[in-house]
């Protein structure tokens, strides 16, 4: 199993809000995840991607491009400092082309994929990424409901591909993270259930200890 942790997910079309959330991530965070929305894609909006370069944070970050045509983003990735780039299987007829993009331009490749993507349909990708991220909701909102149904998924990907890293995005909080666990989840991306709480700090390092302690007793 490899290492169990709990990854701050910033997601707002405020600036401002924007700003905050990178601060209090980099008082606790080693890694946080940036996601930029479209409005194609998905229908939400994200900051733009102008606004990444304005920032190089102290924590390791993650692009998760919500986004049509992905590898028009990789220079704002780049200006960010960004140590990998995530982006969805279903957002580009080629996907091959993106992955070498990303690797071109210097980043770690995540592929995203949606909660009705199976694995059979992105299989034949996953020995050219290093990580896969799961959708557990539609994607673009804060604060969507929890999709159980895909941990199921996420079983049968653990028992496909036991050596690649799985990332689990959407609805993850303090009563399902021990499934998400269980499961075969590495990266659990959480975004309300930190930064909408009084004290994120607090709920960020109780989630990621309540990660850890869940994977140590399943015995992974």
């Amino acid at each position: 199993m490899k290492d169990v942790k709990v990854v701050p997910a910033i997601l707002t079309d405020d600036p401002a809000a924007f700003e905050s959330m990178i601060k209090q991530s980099e008082g606790f965070a080693p890694v946080a995840q940036i996601d930029i929305m479209d409005g194609q894609f998905v229908p939400s909006l994200s900051i733009p991607p102008e606004v990444l370069g304005r920032y190089k944070p102290s924590f390791a970050s993650e692009i998760h491009l919500m986004t049509l045509n992905p590898e028009e983003y990789l220079t704002y990735c780049k200006q960010h400092g960004a140590r990998r780039v995530i982006f969805h299987f279903e957002a580009t007829p080629r996907p091959e082309y993106v992955i070498s993009r990303i690797k071109e331009m210097g980043f770690k490749v995540g592929l995203a994929v949606n909660p009705e993507t199976s694995v059979a349909e992105f299989a034949y990708l996953v020995p050219q990424v290093d990580m896969v991220l799961f959708m557990s909701v539609i994607p673009g909102f804060y604060g969507a409901p929890f999709i159980p149904e895909v941990l199921l998924k996420v079983k049968e990907f653990k028992r496909r591909f036991p050596e690649t890293e799985i990332g689990l995005d959407g609805g993850a909080k303090q009563s399902n993270i021990p499934e998400i666990v269980a499961a075969g989840g590495n990266d659990i991306c959480v975004g309300s259930a930190i930064f909408r709480q009084s004290d994120p700090q607090s709920s960020y390092l109780y989630l990621d200890k309540l990660a850890k302690n869940s994977a140590k007793e399943a015995g992974l």
